[in-house]
């Protein structure tokens, strides 16, 4: 490299004396926008090498069958996303509504997680996601495996009876038509501790060896990503993409940022773009998911009951971000931690699964978060 010129990430510094002179790198959604004040935020950490797998899987094979029926070839497309992954996470926010506005960063992390089938019927499909981290540390040093239950999703045929989110904390029960929802599946999104994130009707789409489920404009609360750093709005309206390929799968989003109050938009406050690119791996090992969620599971299938049951009796409901500064993950957690090292006693695993939903949910609207 010639003495006076520094290349980074696209970006050219020519030292003239004191001065520099700036030349712009392209930043996607941003190509005239300084580089260096695009660097991704996000996670940090190294982890061990991983093998991705170039073999298609078998779910993707028996989908190009062509004897397969509609309801037949979209579980297989459902199944599909089961395995083990490499996943990374992009999202980058392309236009703003205030005056003055500056885009924020974009946003980057990965991670290593495991998906698997916790209940398959003909038409409904459960799957967890299980992030499976190994790390390296600054000498090279590998330690591992971290396991951590993630999030998860549940699919459900021509559902017409879904909670969707509200805003401000709060969901609310939605009925469809048949004829709304005719071929078409739910896919409803939970958090790490099986509280409801939002649920969706979509349709999938097998064409020339594509198939792709696109969904209905929805509104989700906002991601861990988002709430640690804005508090200016509280809402994403999202339509979604979640396309099956050989070796894994990708989900497209297009999200708004919106202020919501009392269920009604009132303003937005911006747009982004994201894509969570899913690449099954042979390497590491992602197996000690299945063998966390073999000592937990019974206490994780009486949470899920227990909000089964929130669905089915109410129409309406809130949910606290904190009783007795916890948080209800934290609590979860930290009792299925002790199932993990110990014996576990089914009715004190009900008894706790219950009553800590119970603490946690409100009539109304919780109280409002954020400067929105």
């Amino acid at each position: 490299m010639k003495r006076g010129l520094t290349v980074f990430a696209g970006l050219v510094l020519f030292a003239q004396g004191e001065e520099k002179k700036v030349v712009q790198g392209h930043v996607f959604a941003w190509p005239f926008t300084e580089v260096e004040k695009m660097q991704p935020r996000g996670g940090s950490s190294k982890g061990t090498k991983v093998t991705l797998d170039g073999n298609a899987s078998a779910h993707w094979k028996k989908l190009q069958s062509a004897d397969l029926g509609d309801l037949e070839r979209d579980r297989q497309a459902i199944l599909a996303m089961t395995g083990s992954h490499r996943v990374s996470f992009d999202f980058i926010e392309t236009m703003g509504f205030a005056e003055g506005y500056q885009p924020p960063k974009p946003y980057f992390s990965w991670g290593t997680e495991h998906v698997q089938v916790i209940k398959q019927e003909e038409k409904f499909i459960s799957l967890q996601h299980t992030l499976v981290m190994y790390f390296k540390d600054k000498d090279g040093k590998e330690s591992g495996p971290m396991v951590m239950k993630h999030w998860r999703q549940d699919w459900t045929f021509e559902d017409a009876d879904l909670h969707t989110y509200r805003g401000e904390n709060t969901w609310a029960r939605k009925k469809r038509s048949p004829k709304s929802v005719r071929g078409a599946w739910s896919q409803a999104v939970y958090q790490v501790d099986d509280s409801p994130r939002y649920e969706v009707i979509g349709k999938w789409s097998h064409q020339g060896g594509m198939s792709v489920w696109t969904s209905e404009s929805s509104w989700r609360p906002l991601p861990r990503r988002e709430f640690s750093v804005r508090d200016d709005y509280n809402v994403l309206e999202c339509v979604h993409e979640i396309t099956v390929n050989p070796t894994g799968w990708v989900h497209l989003q297009n999200n708004r940022k919106l202020v919501a109050k009392d269920g009604k938009l009132s303003k937005y406050v911006g747009q982004e773009l994201g894509v969570n690119r899913y690449e099954r791996i042979t390497a590491p090992s992602l197996v000690a998911a299945e063998e966390t969620l073999k000592k937990t599971g019974a206490y994780w299938a009486e949470v899920r009951e227990m909000w089964n049951e929130v669905y089915r009796t109410k129409d309406r409901f809130g949910l606290r971000s904190k009783v007795d500064e916890k948080k209800l993950y934290a609590l979860h957690f930290g009792y299925a931690a002790q199932v993990e090292a110990g014996e576990y006693d089914a009715e004190a695993g009900r008894k706790h699964a219950r009553e800590t939903v119970s603490k946690f949910l409100t009539e109304g609207k919780p109280k409002k978060e954020g400067k929105y």
